[in-house]
């Protein structure tokens, strides 16, 4: 198994896990691989350096290998690994505690809106200009995005 540490173009890091590199390739040229906070398939493989040191002996370490090492022990990087984890947690509770109603998402606010539909939390599509006419009649809305890898079944 391997372990891979990926970014994608808005800056998320994530891990992948592939049987092997072959595998990770192949899943990345058919659009298979993408971001899991918002769905970007153009992801980088980040540096790594895995290495087994059993003599104990240091290998000389380069000047790309410093400061590779000295980003990753930044806080900055678990800031934003906090930050991830507390957005995909929200994310799941929005889902955990809405009802899904795709694109009739403006009809079925409106409903509950004016009290023609029982009042609960709903989620859905709609476009800027739905959401523009929604605001103009008093209905508060807002856009999250749901990564892709959250909209469905586990695999």
């Amino acid at each position: 198994m391997k372990v891979l540490n990926l970014r994608c173009n808005e800056g998320h890091g994530f891990e992948g896990w592939f049987a092997s590199e072959d595998d990770y390739t192949s899943q990345r040229e058919r659009g298979l691989v993408e971001c899991p906070l918002c769905g970007d398939k153009s992801v980088l493989r980040l540096p790594s350096a895995p290495r087994l040191n059993i003599s104990g002996a240091q290998a000389p370490v380069s000047h790309a290998e410093t400061s590779v090492a000295a980003a990753a022990q930044s806080p900055l990087p678990e800031v934003l690994a906090q930050m991830q984890a507390v957005w995909l947690h929200t994310v799941r509770e929005v889902i955990k505690h809405t009802e899904d109603v795709g694109e009739r998402f403006p009809e079925e606010a409106r409903k509950i809106h004016y009290g023609e539909a029982e009042a609960r939390g709903i989620r859905g599509q709609a476009s800027l200009e739905e959401r523009a006419a929604l605001s103009e009649e008093g209905i508060v809305v807002m856009a999250l995005p749901i990564p892709g890898g959250l909209k469905g079944p586990a695999h």
